[in-house]
């Protein structure tokens, strides 16, 4: 039997709460919903309280990523719907997540449009983001960070340790699940304006994101990370070999480096790539041992 669970991390998110709890409560009434109070100091646990929703408290805030896990842990469901408690997610929109996953997906995540970014420099910074994990993943990527998703919550559960406790979870369970061979679909949504203060900072956050991807590409897919740096190293090392040859016919310490640097980085690529392959086999064996 396919039961749901609705995930909501909070962090001061009384406000939010107060107008998005009603809606779960009377659109799906059969359905867990479980806030995760990440050491909130206003009275976001009395509001879980008076709609009388399952509530799970962090003594400290712990991070975003922290709440998630702990949702997902404590999670009763087949399927796990994460949404956000600042009102940008829209219960609507359950429903459509819900007939995309029932195709076969593993994943599917709400992409936000363009249009429905808080700002153009959000909007820039997303569509940097969707690329580069697009080219280090192999697969098209519509919205690398949105926190809004419908999930296995057998299949979730296996990247746990992976997740950091930050606000770069969706970073990683999405290039996690790719990695894996699972399937990840994307369903266009509208974002709406959030309620009460963002706890995201563009500039630290933002640099964190970027780390989070170069960290999750060497894991899951180093040859996409290190081939490049290697053949860039190689030329540079080539054009510059060819530069001190004709004008001073040597070859010089510098070029010998780069070249040196080149292979060192191909060969980590090549054994980053089977430390990989090992990780992952290790999780197919696990998943077919459950089967």
């Amino acid at each position: 039997m396919t039961t749901l669970s609705i995930v909501i991390p909070a962090k001061n998110e009384s406000a939010g709460l107060s107008l998005l709890l009603p809606k779960l409560k009377a659109s799906y009434p059969h359905a867990e919903i479980l806030v995760i109070n990440d050491g909130s100091t206003d009275d976001t646990a009395d509001v879980c309280k008076k709609y009388k929703v399952s509530v799970v408290s962090h003594p400290e805030s712990k991070g975003n990523g922290a709440a998630i896990k702990t949702g997902a842990r404590n999670a009763t469901g087949n399927i796990i719907i994460f949404m956000d408690a600042d009102g940008q997610h829209k219960p609507e929109d359950i429903p459509r997540l819900l007939e995309k996953f029932n195709m076969g997906y593993d994943m599917v995540v709400g992409a936000r449009k363009a249009s429905t970014h808080a700002s153009l420099f959000r909007r820039i910074a997303n569509s940097i983001y969707n690329k580069l994990a697009s080219f280090m993943t192999g697969y098209q990527i519509d919205d690398l960070t949105s926190g809004f998703r419908a999930v296995n919550r057998k299949k979730f559960l296996q990247f746990l340790y992976l997740l950091p406790n930050g606000f770069s979870y969706p970073t990683t369970s999405t290039m996690a699940f790719f990695r894996s061979g699972y399937s990840v679909g994307y369903l266009p949504i509208e974002a709406a304006q959030r309620e009460g203060k963002s706890h995201i900072s563009i500039l630290k956050d933002g640099v964190r994101f970027f780390t989070i991807i170069l960290k999750i590409g060497a894991l899951f897919s180093p040859m996409r990370l290190f081939i490049p740096v290697s053949l860039v190293l190689f030329f540079t090392g080539l054009i510059y070999y060819s530069y001190t040859y004709f004008t001073y016919s040597r070859f010089t310490n510098m070029s010998a480096l780069l070249f040196m640097s080149s292979l060192f980085m191909f060969m980590m690529g090549i054994i980053s790539e089977q430390i990989s392959s090992l990780h992952y086999k290790s999780i197919g064996h696990e998943e077919d041992q459950e089967h």
